[in-house]
């Protein structure tokens, strides 16, 4: 592998979580309604200083799709995935483009996103209530308060 050079971006950037490595402006964004097992992801027409990994077919919830993970360049870790190919017709407007998953990127404000309870068991929205703006101890209520929802106070 040849040497890897870092690009910086101008603007509103989003950053890998870990390392703070640029990875895509806000002007980017394509969409905001994508999903993933920690909870939502944004698809971007253009992201930078990521790696692929090998490219693979996975059955998503809109289909056949080839994609390859993503990696941040900075420090390895996998920040989203890449589509290369869409089988069905209706998403073939995906190809070429990457999901970069909320929890693993700093928002353009330098905020961080988290991880609720509800986002790994299935629920997208929950990481609405721990987008780092909150700060973590209300972060850690609303987990509790949504668990407890959830579960009817109930420890499993």
């Amino acid at each position: 592998m040849g040497r890897l050079f870092v690009q910086s971006l101008e603007g509103k950037i989003y950053s890998c979580k870990h390392c703070r490595t640029h990875l895509a402006l806000c002007e980017h964004i394509v969409s905001k309604s994508f999903h993933c097992r920690h909870g939502k992801a944004y698809l971007f027409s253009k992201v930078v200083n990521v790696t692929s990994g090998e490219k693979e077919e996975r059955m998503m919830m809109t289909g056949l799709h080839t994609v390859a993970d993503i990696f941040c360049v900075g420090c390895g870790s996998i920040v989203g995935w890449k589509y290369e190919t869409a089988h069905e017709k209706s998403q073939k407007y995906k190809e070429g483009k990457s999901v970069l998953e909320r929890v693993k990127m700093s928002g353009p404000d330098g905020s961080n996103y988290w991880v609720s309870h509800e986002a790994q068991v299935g629920s997208s929205d929950a990481d609405d209530l721990c987008d780092g703006s909150t700060g973590v101890a209300n972060c850690n209520i609303a987990i509790i308060r949504n668990y407890s929802q959830q579960y009817g106070g109930k420890k499993r």
